[in-house]
């Protein structure tokens, strides 16, 4: 069986050579996208850090193909600061996987 010279999903870079993005310094929502017409992918994940009703903040998730009402996720936290860090852990790991920020 001959192997083809293909392109993991996982050895693509989500930034260009040379190119930074840069997030303000305490994002409160992000949107984020990935386009992979090869693997038919069209992807969109959006983060919001949004009060709660009782002094704490929530990490809003939603996620899916584009076009789509997608799922999402509510993740709570004792205050802002938490979710903020975990809104940027997240950014990361998204950015990582391929996904690059569409709006902030």
């Amino acid at each position: 069986m001959r192997r083809t010279n293909m392109t993991s999903r996982r050895s693509r870079s989500a930034v260009p050579p040379g190119k930074t993005i840069q997030l303000g310094l305490f994002p409160l929502s992000v949107q984020l996208r990935r386009i992979q017409p090869s693997f038919n992918e069209w992807r969109y994940y959006g983060l919001s850090v949004q009060p709660d009703l009782f002094g704490g903040a929530a990490l809003v998730r939603n996620w899916g193909r584009i076009g789509t009402a997608g799922t999402q996720r509510v993740d709570l936290y004792p205050d802002e600061g938490a979710a903020v860090n975990a809104l940027t852990a997240m950014i990361r790991y998204r950015l990582k996987r391929g996904y690059i920020v569409t709006q902030s």
